[in-house]
C-alpha cells in the first residue's frame, strides 16, 4: 500500500465527513443566529429557547437529509472494501 492511497483514502474520508456534517451544523448555526438576534431584541435571555428549536430544527434536517447521508456512507464503504484487495496484494 502506497502512501499516496493511504492519503487518498483519508481525504476522501475527511470530505466525507463534511459533506455528511455540514447539513446539520449549518441547521444549527442558523437557528441559533436567528434566536440568538431574537433574544438581543427581546432582552430574553432562557437557554431552553435556544436550544429546542435547534433541536427540532436539527431533527427534522436529519429526516429530509438522512437517506442522502446514508447512501454516502454506504457508497463509501463499498468502495473501501472493494478496494482492500488492491491494498493488500
Amino acid at each position: 500500500m502506497s502512501p499516496e492511497s493511504i492519503m487518498t483514502l483519508g481525504r476522501q474520508a475527511l470530505e466525507l465527513t463534511i459533506m455528511i456534517s455540514a447539513p446539520l451544523l449549518l441547521t444549527a448555526l442558523g437557528v441559533g443566529l436567528l434566536i440568538s438576534i431574537f433574544q438581543a431584541a427581546t432582552q430574553i435571555n432562557e437557554m431552553t429557547l435556544s436550544f429546542i428549536p435547534k433541536l427540532l430544527a436539527m431533527v427534522l434536517v436529519l429526516v429530509v437529509s438522512g437517506p442522502w447521508m446514508i447512501g454516502l456512507m454506504v457508497d463509501y464503504i463499498r468502495r473501501l472494501f472493494s478496494g482492500i484487495p488492491g491494498m493488500v496484494g
